[in-house]
């Protein structure tokens, strides 16, 4: 049978209701962070850059680390280096002691995902593992849910089986899929039956040129976000 037929059996489009608003917004990649106009200094992944996320009306992205106790914290890498003037694995605090830990440029310290999502009030998430969404497929359904991808050093037969495989065990609502990739013949075929595909990182004026061709909505930081403040967003989280 083709794969495209499994595809359609095994995680059919959504309706178009429920995720239209998809690609009507914008999303800050780790909220608007960063030095100069958009991010005015705040920290990626700080309450600072999430709030200017959302006073110019955009969606966010964000990441979610575990940290030593097993609870969701806002944070990208599994180190503390880079981005606090401490050092060691992030699962080497528990979550009391990550939230007292100052991230580097900014006054804020290292954010709970509950903290997050009461400043957000997420309707979506989205991740690179399939399990997550294949969670919230069973047990939240209601939740939009997306299927975070990449396609870099598995672009062979071995790799398009993956997606493939990933795709049905998730049951996504939309595709994130990495802007490097596109044009991208899955994430395009996906697109054309119904699943919108948000791109991610959108960090140049180019890249925004290719989102706009082969995608429906940027994940965007720096320079790759519009000039112009976007219009009423909804949240996304990851």
């Amino acid at each position: 049978m083709p794969l495209g037929l499994i595809d359609r059996l095994f995680s059919p489009a959504p309706a178009s209701a429920r995720i239209a608003w998809l690609a009507t917004h914008e999303y800050a990649h780790r909220g608007l962070h960063g030095p100069g106009l958009h991010g005015a200094g705040a920290p990626e992944n700080s309450p600072a850059a999430f709030a200017a996320a959302i006073a110019r009306g955009m969606g966010i992205e964000c990441d979610v680390q575990r940290s030593g106790d097993g609870q969701a914290m806002v944070f990208h890498d599994w180190e503390l280096d880079r981005l606090t003037g401490q050092s060691g694995p992030v699962a080497g605090l528990n979550a009391a002691a990550l939230a007292q830990v100052a991230l580097t440029g900014g006054s804020d310290c290292i954010p709970s995902l509950h903290q997050v999502l009461e400043l957000v009030a997420g309707r979506a998430v989205m991740s690179f593992d399939p399990r997550v969404g294949k969670w919230f497929a069973e047990h939240s359904p209601r939740t939009v849910r997306g299927l975070v991808m990449s396609e870099e050093d598995d672009r062979g037969l071995v790799g398009r089986l993956r997606r493939h495989l990933w795709l049905w065990a998730a049951r996504p609502d939309f595709l994130a899929y990495d802007v490097r990739d596109l044009p991208s013949r899955f994430a395009g075929r996906q697109r054309a039956r119904g699943i919108p595909v948000l791109t991610w990182t959108v960090r140049s004026p180019e890249l925004r040129a290719r989102a706009a061709e082969y995608a429906d909505a940027p994940i965007a930081e720096g320079a790759g976000v519009e000039s112009q403040p976007a219009a009423h967003g909804e949240p996304v989280e990851p």
